[in-house]
C-alpha cells in the first residue's frame, strides 16, 4: 500500500501507528465475523449475514500489507491479556453485545488515529461505525424475538381458531375487544368464500393480512394454520401444524428461530414427540366430537389430565368446548383452551370471549 505523505507528528510514530491500526483492523474484522456467524447459524437470517459480511469485507479491502508487516506480537504489551468479564458471557446475546461493542471501539480507534496516516481508512471506519449501531440493534432484536413471543404465549389462555364465516374481520375484532390475545387463521383447502366458490390463495393472503393487522393493533399473537408460505408473507408470529403437515424441524428451518410453532396432538406419544421436536405449544384434543374435525374420535378429558402431568410447554385443550365445559377442563388440569364455534358463531364475539375468559379465571 502506498501511503500519503506524513506530517512530522505522524512520521515520528509511523511504526507504532501502523501496529495500532493493524491491531484494530484485526479486532474489528474478528468481531464482525462473530456477529456474522451468529446471524448465520444462530439466527438463520441471511439478510443479517449479508450486512455483517459487507462491513467485514469493506474493512478487509483497506487492511493493507503495510499494516500487516508492522505486526510484532512479541513486543505487544497487551497480547494475551484477558478479563474476568469474558467468562461471564454465557448467553449468545451477551456474546453478540460484547463483540458489537468491541467492533465499535476498534472502529473509533481507526477513525481517530487513522486521520493523519490513512484518511480513507478513517472515513470508512466512521461510516461503518454508524452503520453498526443499527445492525447491533437488529441482531439483538432478532435474538429476543422468540423469547418475547414465548413470554406472550405463556400469558395467553384463550385461543381463537377461525373458520370461514361471514364478516370474519368483524368476528376477530370482536374477539380481540373481548380479551383474546392469540388468534389462528385457519382456511383449509376445501374452504369457500362468501359466494360459495373455493378460496383462492390471493383471497387467503388478503384475509390473513387483514387479521394480522388487527392482531398487531391489539397486541395479540397471530398464527397461520398449515401454510408456512402464508405465515411468512404476512409476517405472522408462527404456524400451527397438524399431524399430517410438514415436520416441525423442516418448518423451523423455513421459519427461522424467532417464530412460534404449534402442533395438534391426539395422544400422549404425539405430545412427547412435539416436545422433542421443539414445538412451542400443543393442542390437546379433540376433547369432544366437533364438526370442525369430522371423523376424529374425541379423546375426552383423560388426555387433558395426561397433558397436565407431562407437558412442560403451554397446551390448549380443544374440541367442542364452550364456557359451560371449561370447569371440567380446569378440573382435569387444563389452564388453556382453544375454541372455534364458541366465538365465530356467537351473536356477540366480544361478549362470548369475555365469558370464556371469565370461566378460565383469566383476562387474556
Amino acid at each position: 500500500m502506498v501511503l500519503p505523505p506524513l506530517s512530522p507528528q505522524a512520521a515520528a510514530d509511523t511504526p507504532a501507528l501502523r501496529r495500532l491500526l493493524d491491531a484494530n483492523l484485526d479486532r474489528a474484522r474478528e468481531g464482525l465475523r462473530v456477529l456474522e456467524d451468529w446471524a448465520r447459524f444462530g439466527l438463520e437470517r441471511a439478510d443479517l449475514v449479508s450486512r455483517c459480511k459487507d462491513l467485514r469485507q469493506r474493512l478487509g479491502r483497506l487492511h493493507g500489507e503495510a499494516y500487516k508487516l508492522a505486526r510484532h506480537t512479541a513486543t505487544d504489551a497487551g497480547a494475551g491479556l484477558t478479563h474476568p468479564a469474558q467468562a461471564e458471557r454465557q448467553r449468545p446475546q451477551q456474546v453478540v453485545a460484547a463483540n458489537a461493542s468491541r467492533v465499535q471501539e476498534a472502529l473509533r480507534v481507526l477513525e481517530e488515529f487513522g486521520r493523519g496516516i490513512d484518511p480513507v481508512l478513517a472515513s470508512e471506519a466512521a461510516a461503518i461505525r454508524y452503520t453498526l449501531y443499527d445492525l447491533d440493534a437488529d441482531l439483538l432484536r432478532a435474538g429476543q424475538g422468540a423469547a418475547a413471543r414465548r413470554r406472550r404465549l405463556e400469558a395467553c389462555h384463550l385461543y381463537l381458531v377461525t373458520s370461514p364465516v361471514p364478516d370474519l374481520d368483524a368476528v376477530v375484532a370482536g374477539a380481540l375487544a373481548g380479551g383474546v390475545r392469540l388468534v389462528q387463521y385457519r382456511a383449509k383447502p376445501e374452504s369457500t368464500g362468501p359466494g360459495g366458490a373455493p378460496l383462492t390463495d390471493r383471497e387467503r393472503l388478503q384475509q390473513a393480512g387483514a387479521l394480522r393487522e388487527l392482531c398487531a393493533q391489539a397486541g395479540a399473537l397471530f398464527i397461520v394454520n398449515d401454510r408456512i408460505d402464508l405465515a411468512l408473507a404476512v409476517d405472522a408470529d408462527g404456524v400451527h401444524l397438524g399431524q399430517g403437515d410438514l415436520p416441525p424441524a423442516l418448518a423451523r428451518r423455513l421459519l427461522g428461530p424467532d417464530r412460534l410453532i404449534g402442533r395438534s396432538t391426539h395422544a400422549l406419544p404425539q405430545l412427547q414427540q412435539a416436545i422433542q421436536d421443539g414445538c412451542d405449544y400443543v393442542g390437546v384434543g379433540p376433547v369432544q366430537a366437533t364438526p370442525t374435525k369430522p371423523g376424529r374420535q374425541p379423546v375426552g378429558l383423560a388426555y387433558v389430565s395426561q397433558a397436565a402431568q407431562a407437558c412442560p410447554i403451554p397446551f390448549f385443550a380443544i374440541g367442542g368446548l364452550t364456557a359451560e365445559g371449561i370447569a371440567a377442563v380446569r378440573q382435569a388440569g387444563g389452564e388453556r383452551v382453544a375454541v372455534v364455534r364458541a366465538i365465530t358463531e356467537a351473536d356477540d364475539p366480544a361478549a362470548a370471549s369475555r365469558q370464556l375468559l371469565s370461566a378460565l379465571g383469566r383476562s387474556s
